[in-house]
């Protein structure tokens, strides 16, 4: 990359872009002698080197002069100077680099993102505060509808059928179940989103290999999450997402294998109110 990209730093070596005088910036008439008549001839134009040639020519060492004792001496001429020419050396600037997307067109990308996301089913791996790392399958429809299909040992899945979120145990036969309005990836599921204003937005940011936006929810369960969406770097596709609750405890969702628009069983968003209710038959 040093090949196509600037330096950071000055340069202290290699080409400049002064100007380099020729050692050779004057040449010097032939002095004009008289020829043996005594009558005097005009002296011989000078040249100008234009070419390689003309310039070994032009340098080439002047013959000597005539002794004092000559018939004629005629003045020595005044020098003329021949203006240098500049060298023009390769421009240094950064060639084809792309330049980082502005805020506003990020957040249009994310929010164009979500609104034409109809369904998508990804590996995740989940990485907990403590660092262990739990995976499983994730199916989302929106809006309003994702399963988070853990594989075992564990035993948790977490559904929302578009009006309710579950949390169901398959070992301990439990399920608690919460309002949409109260998980912190809410706004993934509502039919248009409109990151800034269904959600606060607290800072953007854009590296080599990710863009990221973080939004703060001050409306969650337990009190305020700040949440970070992780996209590529032309905001095309979610790669993860990280979430810190109230409590301070993170949680990172990274996709992998990601489908979108793939058919989903709609069984899979079922919630069992019967078993919340107790009317077990």
């Amino acid at each position: 990359m040093e090949m196509i990209l600037p330096p950071r730093y000055p340069i202290t070596q290699g080409f400049a872009a002064s100007v380099t005088f020729l050692s050779t910036s004057s040449f010097r008439q032939a002095p004009v002698t008289a020829p043996a008549d005594g009558a005097a001839r005009p002296a011989r134009p000078v040249v100008r080197p234009v070419n390689a040639e003309q310039m070994l020519v032009a340098t080439a060492p002047l013959p000597p002069a005539r002794p004092a004792s000559a018939a004629f001496q005629a003045p020595e001429a005044e020098p003329i100077d021949i203006a240098p020419q500049p060298i023009v050396t390769a421009s240094m600037g950064p060639v084809g680099q792309g330049q980082p997307l502005p805020n506003s067109a990020i957040v249009e990308r994310a929010n164009a993102y979500f609104t034409r996301l109809d369904t998508l089913v990804a590996d995740f791996t989940q990485v907990g505060g403590d660092g262990r790392r739990t995976g499983g399958t994730l199916y989302l429809q929106r809006p309003g509808k994702v399963r988070f299909e853990y594989d075992p040992p564990a035993t948790l899945e977490v559904i929302a059928d578009g009006r309710s979120v579950a949390v169901r145990d398959r070992k301990l036969a439990t399920q608690d179940l919460y309002s949409i309005s109260q998980t912190p990836l809410k706004f993934l599921l509502r039919e248009r989103v409109n990151l800034g204003q269904d959600i606060k937005i607290t800072g953007i940011s854009s590296e080599p290999n990710a863009v990221r936006i973080n939004l703060e929810d001050t409306t969650t369960l337990g009190g305020t999450s700040r949440i970070t969406l992780f996209f590529d770097p032309e905001v095309q596709d979610l790669s993860q997402w990280r979430i810190v609750d109230a409590q301070g405890f993170q949680t990172m969702v990274v996709l992998n294998q990601v489908q979108k628009g793939r058919r989903i069983d709609q069984d899979l968003f079922r919630i069992q109110y019967e078993e919340i209710r107790g009317d077990h038959r």
